[in-house]
């Protein structure tokens, strides 16, 4: 099993990498091109406003964003149940494959409405030959969407299954004295387990700015504890 799993280490390691790109690369496009996540945030109006203009592009670049969730599914599993982990680590391995890819469906979920959704609700929104009571039902059907599918399942949920893949891997890797990507885990997965409070805090009516800074930073840090768990794999024990 030991050479089984040394043939796979190269290909997961470039997984690890490939999935840290790919989900931040549709990330900066649409924070250069819509704002995000900022818009989030802002009034339908705006909102749709500025995806009708964002065109067809825009449309593309959310779909990309969607596969990178997706694509954390295969990784998750493919890292978590290994030979090793599983028979010296068998609760962790599996809680961690279930975490992930439970994870990567449910921000898959919430990230997609944006490709097969929103983009009706911003045409009735933008097109002059409809009236003021059909432009006010697509602001509030994109508002309650917004709410649950990307809040509640995508942001909330998504975010606590990522926290959660992410601390039992980085468990695994402490268990197998890989340090550095141990602690950058843990690290992750606690910065992105306290940005689920900004739904909640949305729902109560308060600010949710602190945690969006918590966010952010778990995101990032969920990159580069990708890369450095990559580039273990691909160096080897």
């Amino acid at each position: 099993m030991s050479d089984i799993a040394n043939q796979r280490r190269p290909l997961l390691g470039a997984g690890a990498i490939a999935l840290a790109i790919g989900f931040n690369a549709p990330y900066a496009l649409l924070a250069a091109t819509y704002n995000y996540p900022a818009i989030l945030r802002q009034p339908a109006s705006e909102a749709l406003h500025a995806f009708h203009a964002g065109g067809p592009d825009l449309i593309w670049t959310w779909y990309a964003f969607g596969v990178s969730a997706l694509a954390l599914i295969p990784l998750a599993i493919a890292l978590s149940l290994t030979p090793a982990r599983i028979a010296q680590r068998p609760g962790l391995a599996v809680g961690a494959a279930i975490a992930g890819a439970l994870a990567g469906a449910m921000q898959a979920v919430g990230l997609f409405r944006w490709t097969f959704v929103v983009p009706d609700l911003a045409r009735v929104h933008a097109d002059p030959a409809e009236s003021d009571a059909a432009r006010a039902a697509a602001e509030h059907t994109f508002a309650v969407l917004n709410a649950y599918g990307g809040v509640a399942i995508g942001e909330h949920l998504g975010q606590l299954l990522t926290a959660l893949f992410v601390a039992q891997l980085a468990a695994l890797q402490g268990f197998e004295r890989r340090f550095v990507a141990a602690a950058l885990g843990l690290l992750t997965a606690t910065a992105i387990a306290a940005g689920t409070g900004e739904a909640l805090a949305l729902a109560l009516g308060r600010s949710g700015d602190l945690f969006s800074l918590f966010t952010i930073a778990g995101f990032a840090g969920l990159a580069l504890w990708l890369i450095a768990t990559g580039v273990g794999l691909l160096r080897g024990r």
